[in-house]
């Protein structure tokens, strides 16, 4: 235990020697990639629950937290419909809407699929002069596929594949050389579930969730353009703890812990102009790498060296309560470093469930700045189905 105490010591001082010096006070450096709508939860479940979701129980959208979940999911086939309006406060056309079903083959395995749909609103274009050329909705749109089975009794793995399609611009405005942007991106997962046996409890299992999402190529939204920028690449783990206090009520607690795996932005020298007339590197890395490259130095690139790193990983907590497998209530906290981005909000959410039919809903409240869904209501409608003359045992009372 020493040494690896002193190796870790070593490693952070080590980190902070490199990339620490002569910087200056810490500034803002926040990690931007291309079609951010991937990471929008789609979900009103998740967004009761401060966007938390790689270890909760499955349901309809864990191809979205963690495809590896559908191994474990009770129902025999089942389907969402979610709506999240954006910036409600300045306008009301902008949203993200998604659809999403999978199906269970045995006791093993599971597909599933989804379709999400970001729309811009309208947007009146104008060109360099400022003469406007037309009104056009700009929208983006992924569509997802995954395939998951049981290693063992505990544990399960999934791979998803993904098509992205982003139409920024009108692309009928072909003489300003501008093409809708495309990727490909793939997911793995890992989810582990353990039950046991504590006194005083009816039920109790702990779960741990393991995700790379958005594995993919760079987008580009010209034919001419050299440059192509980063998908939403992100590493997300978290544990959760469920217990059954009696047969009526359910308690669960899980943590979620982010981060995006392309580079940090480097410190440049101030004026500078290098060989190949872009700027000189002053602290960091070149950002300019692959996409394996970049997720590789998503580790150590940050100009402030480890501290900085550390200040990349969002935290997430959450808590939900069930009452007779009928209604819910969530609550959930978001946390991102001030010098990241500075999201830090509350999450309030319910759900209800009746029969085949469920309906989540949830609400935001930003501690920290504004945010696109302050003062507005996600929902979801869920139908989940057993096969005819199936009944739930165990574990498979679970509501979701």
């Amino acid at each position: 235990m020493k040494i690896i105490l002193t190796l870790i010591l070593a490693v952070s001082f080590a980190f902070n020697f490199s990339y620490g010096q002569d910087l200056g006070p810490q500034q803002p450096n926040v990690i931007t990639t291309a079609v951010p709508f991937l990471m929008i939860a789609p979900d009103a479940r998740a967004g009761g629950m401060g966007d938390v979701g790689v270890a909760t129980s499955p349901d309809v959208y864990s191809l979205f937290w963690n495809p590896a979940k559908y191994a474990f999911i009770e129902k025999d086939f089942g389907a969402g419909i979610g709506y999240v309006p954006w910036l409600r406060g300045l306008v009301n056309d902008i949203g993200l809407a998604s659809v999403s079903g999978f199906k269970r083959f045995g006791d093993k395995q599971a597909i599933a699929a989804s379709l999400r749909f970001f729309s811009m609103g309208e947007v009146t274009f104008t060109n360099d002069v400022g003469t406007e050329l037309g009104k056009v909705k700009p929208n983006e749109w992924t569509i997802d596929a995954t395939y998951a089975r049981k290693f063992t009794r505990t544990l399960s793995g999934a791979v998803a594949a993904r098509f992205i399609y982003s139409n920024l611009v009108p692309v009928n405005y072909t003489k300003y050389d501008v093409q809708p942007g495309m990727s490909v991106a793939a997911d793995i997962a890992l989810y582990y579930h353990k039950e046991l046996e504590i006194k005083g409890l009816s039920a109790a299992w702990i779960d741990f969730g393991f995700v790379i999402s958005n594995i993919g190529a760079k987008i580009a939204y010209s034919s001419s353009s050299i440059h192509r920028d980063f998908i939403p690449t992100n590493l997300r783990i978290g544990p959760s703890f469920t217990m059954d206090i009696d047969d009526y009520n359910r308690l669960s607690f899980a943590i979620d812990l982010n981060k995006l795996l392309v580079p940090t932005p480097p410190i440049y020298w101030p004026d500078s102009i290098g060989a190949d007339g872009g700027k000189v590197i002053k602290k960091g890395r070149n950002p300019d790498v692959s996409v394996v490259q970049g997720m590789i130095q998503s580790f150590y690139d940050a100009p402030y060296g480890f501290k900085e790193e550390l200040e990349e990983i969002n935290v997430a907590i959450a808590a939900e309560y069930w009452y007779n497998k009928l209604f819910a209530i969530r609550v959930g906290y978001f946390w991102e470093s001030k010098y990241k981005g500075d999201r830090q909000f509350f999450t309030l959410g319910a759900g209800l469930r009746y029969n085949v039919f469920g309906l989540d809903f949830s609400y935001l409240i930003p501690i920290r700045n504004n945010n696109p869904l302050q003062n507005t209501l996600q929902f979801t409608l869920l139908f989940n189905f057993n096969k005819i003359g199936q009944k739930n045992k165990g574990r498979e009372a679970t509501p979701n």
